[in-house]
């Protein structure tokens, strides 16, 4: 089948002359899958869709709307290390807290000890920052890059207990990778 323009030229033809332009990505999630082999199959695909795009914005975005889009999380995003201060960034879902301070909440604290923290239901952590009442549960890695936390990787979930150590593993790899090949 081809498909045709009003100069009569078919998508390959046009797609030639343009050949600057990056088409959007899809992601391929087979069904039934158990969420060690979805984060599998869904890491090289963050990977290809972010190679060569130079914009962290950008990648961010994707890579924000890929993870809720594939793991069906409530909230996902990435919070900015600026001065003292965690800094919203890109993200999927819901609005969102735009500051957060060194050493408050999850994010903070995150960002305090430099290690992931899962929090298995957040109306439990002392000083929990409620952003949306809807978010029960919350995993947050550190991205570092030079031993220094540079930003966050912060995802919610509308159920209790939603996140353990398959979670952890997998957005540390992706913490990982954004630190060496996107910061």
């Amino acid at each position: 089948m081809q498909i045709l323009t009003t100069d009569n030229l078919s998508l390959s033809s046009l797609l030639k002359k343009r050949k600057n332009i990056k088409m959007a990505e899809n992601l391929f999630i087979a069904d039934n899958l158990t969420k060690d082999e979805l984060y599998q199959t869904l890491l090289p695909q963050l990977k290809s869709l972010t190679k060569g795009e130079s914009n962290l914005v950008a990648n961010l975005a994707n890579i924000a709307a890929a993870l809720k889009q594939s793991l069906g999380f409530f909230w996902v995003g990435f919070y900015r290390v600026k001065k003292d201060e965690l800094v919203l960034g890109p993200f999927q879902g819901p609005i969102a807290c735009t500051r957060i301070a060194y050493g408050k909440g999850v994010c903070g604290t995150a960002w305090k000890e430099k290690k992931t923290i899962i929090v298995p239901d957040v109306n439990q952590f002392p000083g929990h920052i409620a952003c949306s009442s809807e978010s029960q549960s919350e995993i947050v890695v550190p991205i570092i890059k030079n031993q220094e936390v540079a930003m966050i990787l912060d995802v919610d979930s509308d159920t209790v207990n939603d996140f353990d150590e398959v979670d952890e593993k997998y957005l540390n790899e992706l913490a990982n990778y954004i630190s060496s090949e996107l910061l």
